[in-house]
């Protein structure tokens, strides 16, 4: 997420109240998760196993809750909770803004493009030409949608992120500054949920296509023509890459990537990265030919203990 207008490292202490090591004048132009940090961004740490991490990030302005030594080029903002201070950002550069009318005034809707009754857009969200969107989507503020888009009734873009940090007291949220985008020539059945980024874009990719009833989690990107199936859920920072297809049913977990032209079969439960131009199935989801071995040698096990019965 960039601001508006690039900021010093001064001005962030301000806002949130906290010590900072580095000069005053230091540039800091953005605020951003780790996994799509850029120059000139802030990343938050908040636990000394992922320091290095942070401080070795591509982020030149690092929010710690602890002084340690600075890398040359970069600055810290020591914050005595810096999810909470990432927070007072998130809400001081992106704040909710409420709309009081189904179609936002700041909207931009393209030539060609048909609104059905009763759908939701809000503010500054954009959209190309030549799309039909069906009654009763809800789309959120700052969502970019591109051309011929198609989007089926009750499905919605741009709820927040599924982030929370678990408090002793509470599970505190961690605010969503960021978007979804939607490429050209996509279509989203009904009843489809997108959440947008924390801070970057959840992205759905030219001419892919979504059944009904499919989770898409925060920050997820998804490639260009693939095809996901009903009852899909994708969690939060995975990379799907082009031409992938997902049968119904399929569970994935956060921040794996599936590889190019990859299969996953329905009901199959994937915990860990996938290579591309494979097929898999199972839970945990495996290579076919693999998988279909293990359940071979299981068929066999009834068998095997009769004998072993019979021998004794």
């Amino acid at each position: 997420m960039k601001f508006p207008t690039p900021q010093t490292l001064e001005n962030i202490a301000v806002i949130i109240g906290s010590d900072y090591v580095g000069e005053a004048s230091f540039p800091v132009f953005g605020m951003n998760e780790i996994h799509v940090v850029q120059p000139g961004d802030i990343v938050f740490v908040d636990h000394p196993k992922y320091y290095d991490k942070a401080l070795q990030s591509q982020a030149t302005v690092i929010l710690i809750n602890k002084k340690v030594d600075c890398p040359i080029g970069k600055a810290l903002l020591i914050s005595e909770d810096p999810f909470r201070d990432f927070n007072k950002l998130t809400y001081h550069f992106k704040p909710f803004q409420s709309a009081n009318t189904a179609i936002s005034e700041s909207a931009e809707i393209g030539e060609g493009t048909i609104i059905q009754p009763n759908v939701f857009i809000g503010n500054n969200v954009k959209i190309g030409s030549n799309c039909l969107i069906h009654s009763n989507v809800c789309i959120y503020d700052n969502t970019v949608i591109g051309n011929n888009v198609t989007i089926h009734a009750g499905t919605v873009l741009g709820s927040d992120a599924f982030y929370y940090k678990n408090r002793p007291e509470k599970f505190d949220k961690l605010l969503s500054g960021g978007n979804v985008v939607i490429e050209d020539n996509v279509d989203l059945g009904a009843l489809c949920t997108i959440d947008k980024g924390v801070t970057a874009s959840t992205t759905i990719g030219e001419g892919s296509k979504l059944d009904n009833q499919v989770q898409v989690g925060h920050d997820t990107v998804i490639g260009k023509r693939c095809l996901i199936a009903s009852q899909v859920g994708i969690a939060g920072c995975v990379l799907i890459e082009d031409f992938v297809t997902i049968w119904g049913q399929v569970g994935i977990t956060s921040g794996i990537t599936i590889g190019e032209k990859a299969v996953i079969s329905a009901q199959s439960g994937v915990s860990k990265s996938l290579l591309g131009h494979k097929s898999y199935f199972g839970s945990p989801a495996d290579e076919f030919r693999k998988k279909y071995k293990e359940l071979a040698s299981i068929r066999l096990i009834p068998d095997i203990i009769e004998k072993l019965d019979k021998l004794t």
